[in-house]
């Protein structure tokens, strides 16, 4: 790595820690009731808070995050299907790179793919057995730690969850 990389990726760290100061929660052991709105994840790196907007008809998962030029920090997308499945994205008309979190019907992050190219067309899946899919800003999956065996904790993950609702 060159050390012009290595500045930038050290300031580019720098400016997530700062954008994402009280944005995305630290709440180990905080018991809360889940809300439709928020999506909390914990893996050995700790716990992350995310407001998502739900996509969860066939309208709302087509349109997704296209056309919009920023994305905060602490924001996303959950996109929710009513079964299970090998659901594939693409980032047509998509303006900001967009980390996709495959989650698992019992509530565990299956795959993450990073950094998704605005405007590529190639599809983007993370395997068979898929019940939702979250959308974040792109470089935060990987800078918060985010990875496959994460628990996440919403209210489209039923009691069987890994991290239920209440928990």
């Amino acid at each position: 790595m060159t050390r012009r990389a290595i500045v930038l990726a050290l300031a580019g760290a720098l400016a997530l820690v700062t954008a994402l100061g009280p944005a995305v929660a630290r709440a180990e052991g905080a018991a809360e009731a889940c809300a439709p709105e928020r999506v909390d994840i914990r893996g050995p790196w700790g716990t992350a808070r995310f407001s998502v907007e739900i996509a969860d008809d066939d309208a709302e998962r087509q349109r997704g995050l296209m056309f919009r030029d920023h994305l905060a920090a602490a924001h996303g997308m959950l996109f929710i299907y009513p079964r299970p499945g090998g659901y594939r994205f693409w980032m047509k008309n998509t303006l900001i790179p967009l980390d996709m979190i495959f989650i698992r019907p019992d509530g565990v992050v299956q795959a993450v793919r990073h950094e998704a190219r605005p405007g590529d067309e190639t599809p983007v899946g993370g395997g068979e057995g898929v019940l939702a899919v979250l959308e974040i800003r792109g470089g935060l999956a990987r800078a918060i730690g985010i990875g496959p065996g994460d628990a996440v904790r919403h209210p489209a993950f039923g009691p069987g969850a890994a991290w239920p609702c209440g928990n």
